[in-house]
């Protein structure tokens, strides 16, 4: 992979692709760095996790913890 960050002096840029890459799917990226938009950090709590594991996956975790938590014991 290569990247850099450049500042055009003209409408005009050309570019050379080095050999490894001939004959492969590149991608060309050109946006100006300062248009880049940070999303706002959401504060995650247990509740946006709420339905994501199967009732079976849920059980036998649970399961687990109990069978490590009995170790400890």
């Amino acid at each position: 992979m290569i990247k850099t960050r450049i500042t055009p002096k003209n409408t005009e840029l050309h570019i050379s692709i080095p050999e490894g890459y001939v004959g492969k799917s590149i991608e060309v990226l050109l946006y100006a760095v300062d248009e880049i938009k940070e999303e706002p950090k959401k504060h995650i709590t247990m509740k946006d996790f709420r339905g994501i594991l199967s009732k079976e996956t849920a059980t036998r975790l649970q399961e687990d913890v109990k069978k490590e938590r009995d170790e400890w014991s």
